[in-house]
């Protein structure tokens, strides 16, 4: 639970500073009725889960008020589907950082070596592809490609890799499951 809360403070972290402005409004959403409303009014079941699982249940961002009633410059949301996948981030992270610390004896150093830059690669690529903030230069797009784009790569690019998000993150995943196998292989001990 803490690496997820973690997580979530450093991705309004790095909100913060980047954009020199701290948040100025909190939105709650109700997440149960509208989860109930998209069930009940969506005729089929894979549209509805498509739909359920970006489903905010909170938002938190900053408002600038020089156009009118305001425009929400950036903000990160909280979506129960994503948290969900960051549990199971955190899950996976923290039996392979178990794992790898206490087969540094039994374990090769390669094979030490070789699940460590899996973990690492796989957490890399599941934490980016779940990342939820949404910034005005990307439209505001609620998606994972705006933490590409505020790292600096370019705005057009990010938006046409958006569509590869979950493949990123299944990425990701088999990366810490492969490197799980590796940690809990037997390997030939170093003399």
């Amino acid at each position: 639970m803490a690496f997820a809360v973690f997580y979530y403070l450093l991705l309004m972290a790095a909100l913060v500073i980047r954009f020199e402005s701290l948040p100025n409004y909190l939105n709650a959403y109700d997440w149960n009725f509208n989860i109930r409303r998209i069930w009940l009014s969506t005729p089929s079941i894979l549209d509805s889960v498509t739909i359920m699982k970006d489903e905010w249940l909170f938002e938190v961002g900053f408002m600038n008020y020089d156009y009118g009633k305001g425009i929400s410059e950036w903000s990160l949301f909280i979506a129960p589907f994503k948290v969900f996948g960051v549990l199971l981030l955190t899950a996976a992270v923290s039996a392979n950082l178990l794992l790898l610390r206490g087969r540094n004896r039994i374990c090769s150093a390669g094979a030490v070596r070789s699940a460590s830059m899996a973990a690492g690669l796989g957490t890399t690529l599941a934490s980016l592809a779940s990342i939820t903030m949404s910034w005005v230069v990307c439209c505001s797009t609620p998606t994972w490609v705006v933490g590409l784009a505020m790292m600096g790569l370019g705005v057009s690019t990010s938006l046409w890799l958006e569509p590869i998000g979950i493949w990123v993150n299944i990425l990701g995943y088999v990366f810490l499951i492969v490197a799980l196998f590796i940690a809990t292989s037997r390997g030939t001990t170093e003399t």
